[in-house]
Parts: structure tokens; C-alpha cells; sequence
């Protein structure tokens, strides 16, 4: 067992850029809004535990259930452009109850689909044709240490940047997650057709 550093920086920077946690502080914030806190350690190791799950048995289980890789991208890119209304818009599309639990939270939308979500399981998939197993794996939980950080801070960063701070960033990263969505859905749209 060879650990290679430049399958694993490489590997690293992917699915970071591709979780986007830094992207996903607005949202972060928001959720915390709405359900009082995170508990951002059960939701970064419930992140942690369905990448690594999904890096052995993502096209086992999806091939299972009759779906292939790309239709499961498709349906979480348009999870992620609802989202992305959100945020941008400013409303609300997820009904929940009223008050939603911090562990429900944690787990949904928190772990699933915006830190091991379509577009972070399916660069897993895709990183697992080039590169070995054990170095996406160092990946994976170097991901989690940043996202657990990040959680765990959120509050000071939201203090930091101020509500028009915020507000901005919400938008901005609105657009960006919206054109995630979108690249998302369109490179897997055709594929289905194809």
C-alpha cells in the first residue's frame, strides 16, 4: 500500500473544489438559522462515512437499483438548482416543519446532498478510474477535517462578515452553485441520451 502526494494533493484539491464548503457557509449559516445549531462533527463524519461507502460500492449500489451514474447526477444536479434558487431569490422552496432538529439538519441538507452530494459522489467515481484507493481515501478525510473546521467556525465567520456580508456572499454563491447545477445536469443530460 502506496500513498502517492500527488494523487493525493490532486485528488484533495478536486474534491475540494467540488464540495465547496467554503461556497456552502451561507447555506451553513441559514441552516444553523433555522434549526438553532449544527452538530458539525455527525455531520462531518456521516459525510465521511457516505464518500468512503460510495468510493467501494457508488456504481454496485446505483447498478442495483437500475440507475446508472449519470441519471443519479442529474437528479442532484436539480436538488442543487433548487437550492441555488434559494439563496438567490430569497424563499423558500424546502418545506419543513417548523423547527427543524440540529441532527436532521446535520444529515439533511447538511451531509447529504451538500458535502456528499451527486456532484462530490460522482468525482469520487470518476476519481477511482485514475487514481488508487488508498489515496482518495487520505483525500476524502482531508475534506473532512476542512469541512468539520469550517462548520465549527461558521458562527465567528458569520460574525466576521456582518448580515449585508452574508447577504452578498448568499447570492454571489447562489450563481455559482445554479451554474454548478446547471454544467451538472447538461454533461449528464447527454449522456443519458446518448
Amino acid at each position: 500500500m502506496q500513498l502517492n502526494f500527488k494523487e493525493i494533493a490532486t485528488a484533495t484539491m478536486v474534491l475540494f473544489a467540488v464540495i465547496d464548503i467554503i461556497g456552502n457557509i451561507p447555506i451553513i449559516i441559514s441552516l444553523r438559522e433555522k434549526s438553532g445549531r449544527i452538530n458539525s462533527g455527525k455531520a462531518a463524519i456521516i459525510a465521511a462515512v457516505l464518500m468512503i461507502v460510495f468510493l467501494f460500492l457508488g456504481e454496485s449500489i446505483l447498478k442495483l437499483i437500475g440507475i446508472n451514474v449519470s441519471e443519479f447526477a442529474v437528479a442532484g444536479a436539480l436538488i442543487l438548482f433548487f437550492i441555488a434558487l434559494e439563496m438567490i431569490l430569497g424563499i423558500t422552496l424546502f418545506k419543513d416543519s417548523e423547527h427543524t432538529s440540529p441532527d436532521l439538519a446535520s444529515i439533511f441538507p447538511l451531509a447529504f446532498p451538500l458535502l456528499a452530494g451527486p456532484g462530490s459522489l460522482t468525482t469520487l467515481l470518476s476519481l477511482r478510474a485514475e487514481y488508487s484507493i488508498q489515496n482518495i481515501i487520505v483525500a476524502i478525510l482531508v475534506n473532512i477535517i476542512i469541512i468539520y473546521i469550517v462548520l465549527k467556525t461558521s458562527a465567528r465567520i458569520q460574525r466576521f462578515l456582518g448580515i449585508n456580508g452574508i447577504a452578498v456572499i448568499k447570492k454571489i454563491f447562489g450563481v455559482i452553485l445554479l451554474a454548478i447545477a446547471v454544467k451538472l445536469f447538461t454533461s449528464n443530460i447527454q449522456e443519458l441520451f446518448n
